[in-house]
């Protein structure tokens, strides 16, 4: 963490009430004055990490962090009614035009890096640029190597992949997987109920870095069960539901921000996202950077992606500095 910017806390937060009556947690930090830039976490389900602020410059950027629906201090908490991308999206500009943001940098891993590209192909009018780690283009053979018997994690994992689907019948599709955590999730046997959460969470998390620390054993008790439990539903309720969107969806549309300026950032050994996905979205994005990271693989905390994250965010305030 030392290549990380100094730590800051927020100087405003709030709730934000959507007219379906969800309450939506945000606060802001850095420089009231700077660059907006909007953090999107991932999961679906994580919440604000604690040192998320940590890639910005707090002199130069304006920094915008909320927790998604059923997410951290969001409410209802680990709902996954009227939860969709389209909802998420919904809540994006409202954050925004609360905010009387007229334009913003949009900065998210993995899921938060769906939920960019996503919200950019929406509105391109209102991005001024995009840093995105880690890209999930949620396209089947994305959800395929992620769960898949196939895929990466179980290619990789095999040991680990073995107790992720154990109980499950053939085949192992990524939605028979989901379906069948999915009705785990809402056992009335709360023993049963807390190892499947846990289950999910722990093939996430080995998935997440090339290696643990050492004498990390069960990750859970290193985690609070409600980050446990959001991440696993949530994450489950939207691959169940191929993420809200149609097949290809993304790069299909990648024309709409051909313009706008974006930097990718992808660990060389990411498990849970495809580095080639990363790569066939920089192909078909002019306007795109690509710094693939050796030696790492998904999660932040790896010192390499750290790094390329903080310099993305220094290089962009550079270049809309200029233009501006």
């Amino acid at each position: 963490m030392k290549r990380l910017y100094p730590d800051i806390g927020c100087y405003a937060s709030g709730y934000l009430h959507t007219q379906d009556d969800i309450k939506l947690y945000y606060e802001l930090s850095g420089n009231p004055e700077g660059i907006p830039v909007l953090y999107l976490h991932g999961g679906p389900g994580a919440g604000l990490s604690p040192n998320y602020r940590r890639f910005f410059d707090a002199n130069r950027y304006r920094i915008i962090g909320f927790e998604q629906r059923g997410c951290g201090r969001s409410v209802p908490f680990g709902c996954t009614k009227q939860n969709t991308t389209a909802d998420t999206l919904s809540d994006i500009n409202a954050l925004r035009q609360h905010l009387k943001v007229d334009k913003w940098v949009l900065f998210g891993g993995s899921w938060g890096a769906t939920l960019a590209l996503l919200a950019a192909i929406d509105a391109p009018e209102t991005v001024s640029g995009l840093i995105l780690r880690g890209v999930f283009l949620a396209r089947q053979e994305d959800r395929d190597w992620f769960l898949g018997p196939e895929g990466g994690g179980a290619q990789l994992f095999p040991e680990h992949y073995e107790i992720f689907v154990d109980g499950i019948a053939p085949p192992l599709t990524p939605a028979r997987i989901c379906q069948w955590y999915q009705r785990s999730f809402e056992c009335s046997d709360e023993t049963l109920r807390l190892e499947a959460l846990k289950r999910w969470y722990i093939w996430e998390e080995r998935l997440s870095r090339m290696s643990l620390p050492p004498g990390t054993g069960d990750v859970t008790t290193h985690y609070p069960l409600s980050l446990v439990t959001c991440l696993a539903k949530l994450e489950c309720h939207y691959l169940l539901n191929n993420c809200f969107l149609p097949e290809n969806y993304i790069l299909d549309n990648l024309h709409k921000i051909g313009d706008l300026p974006g930097t990718i950032i992808h660990g060389r050994y990411d498990v849970i996202c495809r580095t080639r996905g990363a790569w066939e979205l920089h192909k078909s994005w002019k306007n795109s950077d690509l710094h693939v990271v050796a030696d790492a693989g998904h999660t932040t905390s790896e010192a390499g992606v750290a790094l390329r994250l903080c310099q993305a965010t220094r290089d962009m305030s550079r270049y809309l500095g200029a233009i501006g």
